[in-house]
């Protein structure tokens, strides 16, 4: 069932359906902006270019295309410079919520907590060992 939701981009009501999060004018203009960088980048040329020359050469906001790369409209994969920003750091990645560089990171401090809280349980283990009481001899 759809839910009635106010746009981001200019407040007008719109019906949220799960589909789009912004209202039906709003997503024609962002079609048309998606037509205008997909044109761009289909030139040869312009085929490396960067986020910020993306930006400069067609006038969109850079969030759009972060979010065009996120849902896979536009491919890294075609477009190699282009990626949208780390969860964590900010440095551009294609794909995930986090940079290679911070995935790499969260795994070792992952496997150190493990190494510890296994060391941890081996002590605890040991403590409740058989102790031996010498009873005077």
């Amino acid at each position: 069932m759809a839910e009635i939701k106010n746009c981001p981009n200019c407040g007008e009501f719109f019906n949220y359906t799960g589909i789009r999060d912004v209202c039906h004018k709003c997503a024609q203009k962002e079609e048309e902006m998606y037509e205008i960088v997909y044109r761009f980048l289909r030139k040869r040329e312009n085929r490396a270019a960067t986020v910020e020359r993306i930006v400069e050469a067609t006038g969109v906001e850079q969030e759009l295309l972060y979010r065009w790369v996120r849902k896979n409209r536009l491919h890294p994969a075609l477009f190699p410079n282009l990626g949208y920003p780390c969860d964590n750091c900010g440095h551009l990645t294609t794909k995930g919520k986090l940079c290679e560089s911070c995935q790499n990171e969260l795994k070792s401090d992952l496997r150190t907590f493990e190494a510890a809280k296994e060391f941890r349980e081996n002590v605890a283990n040991n403590e409740k060992g058989t102790y031996f009481v010498n009873k005077g001899k």
